[in-house]
């Protein structure tokens, strides 16, 4: 079964940049769009962005764009998320997600397999 792992979250300071990855297990990855979420501590699960497989188009949410960045680098089956100029509104646990259907999407349901998270916090 595919895998997913994240990491490269922890403290940092607002105005700081953090570099997430998420390791893919699985012979196809390059076909496969990935998405980014988060999930602040009594809220629901907001959509981030998704890069599709060949790395081609990317979108993401307009409560991130112009700070966070997602790419993928398919020969080492990884998926980074490039966030800068973070503040505290940040906070919360990141996923991956990936779906096998090879559509883009924003919808949680749409993405068949999801990584453990890794917290982000943002101090001030």
């Amino acid at each position: 079964q595919v895998q997913l792992v994240e990491s490269g979250g922890g403290l940092v300071q607002a105005g700081g940049s953090l570099r997430l990855s998420c390791a893919t297990s699985g012979r196809i990855f390059g076909s496969y769009t990935m998405g980014w979420f988060r999930q602040a501590p009594g809220k629901d699960r907001d959509f981030v962005g998704f890069i599709n497989g060949s790395g081609s188009y990317r979108h993401v949410a307009d409560s991130v764009k112009g700070r966070f960045t997602i790419s993928r680098d398919n020969a080492e089956n990884t998926v980074y998320l490039q966030m800068n100029s973070l503040n505290p509104e940040d906070t919360a646990v990141y996923y991956c997600a990936l779906d096998t259907s090879a559509t883009m999407s924003r919808r949680t349901e749409r993405y068949d397999y999801w990584g453990q998270g890794t917290q982000v916090t943002v101090s001030s």
